[in-house]
C-alpha cells in the first residue's frame, strides 16, 4: 500500500514557475515542476531547455549521475548524446531511461530543445568521468 503521508498533492501550472538559470548547467534553462517539494526530496522533475543565448560549444562533458533512476522525455527539438561509446539521437517524443551510473555526454542539441527530466533522489550527484571515446562536434546554430 502506498504511504500517502510521505508525499503531498502538487499542481504546478505553466504560469506558476518560469524558466531560469542556476541549474546543473549554465547553458540550459530550468523550470521547476514542484515534485521535489511534493515528494520530500525523493524525486525531482523539471523541464530543461536550450538557452537561446548559449549555443552548444562544449556540451556537458563526460559524467555520470549518482541516482536511483533518471528519465529524459524529449518534448521539443532534439539532442545528441553519447551513452558510453554509442551516439544516440533523441527526438521530440522519445523517452530515455538512463541506467544508474551510465557514463554519458550531451554534446549537441537544437535551439528549440526542451525535455522533461525526472530523477530520484532529488539531490542526486553528478561525477565527472574520464572520456570514454571521441565526441562529434556540435551542429552550428544559424
Amino acid at each position: 500500500m502506498l504511504d500517502t503521508t510521505s508525499t503531498k498533492f502538487s499542481h504546478i501550472r505553466e504560469q506558476d514557475t518560469q524558466f531560469s538559470g542556476g541549474g546543473l548547467r549554465d547553458f540550459f534553462l530550468y523550470r521547476d515542476l514542484g515534485v521535489r517539494d511534493a515528494t520530500n526530496g525523493k524525486v525531482v522533475a523539471h523541464l530543461v531547455k536550450a538557452n537561446p543565448d548559449l549555443p552548444p560549444e562544449t556540451g556537458t562533458g563526460w559524467h555520470r549521475h549518482v541516482a536511483d533512476f533518471q528519465i529524459v522525455i524529449m518534448t521539443k527539438g532534439w539532442a545528441r548524446f553519447m551513452y558510453e561509446d554509442q551516439e544516440t539521437l533523441v527526438n521530440a517524443g522519445d523517452c530515455v531511461h538512463q541506467r544508474p551510473g551510465v557514463r554519458h555526454y550531451l554534446f549537441d542539441y537544437s535551439p528549440d530543445m526542451e525535455y522533461l527530466e525526472i530523477v530520484g533522489p532529488a539531490d542526486f550527484g553528478t561525477v565527472d568521468v574520464e572520456p570514454v571515446c571521441a565526441v562529434p562536434d556540435p551542429t552550428p546554430w544559424k
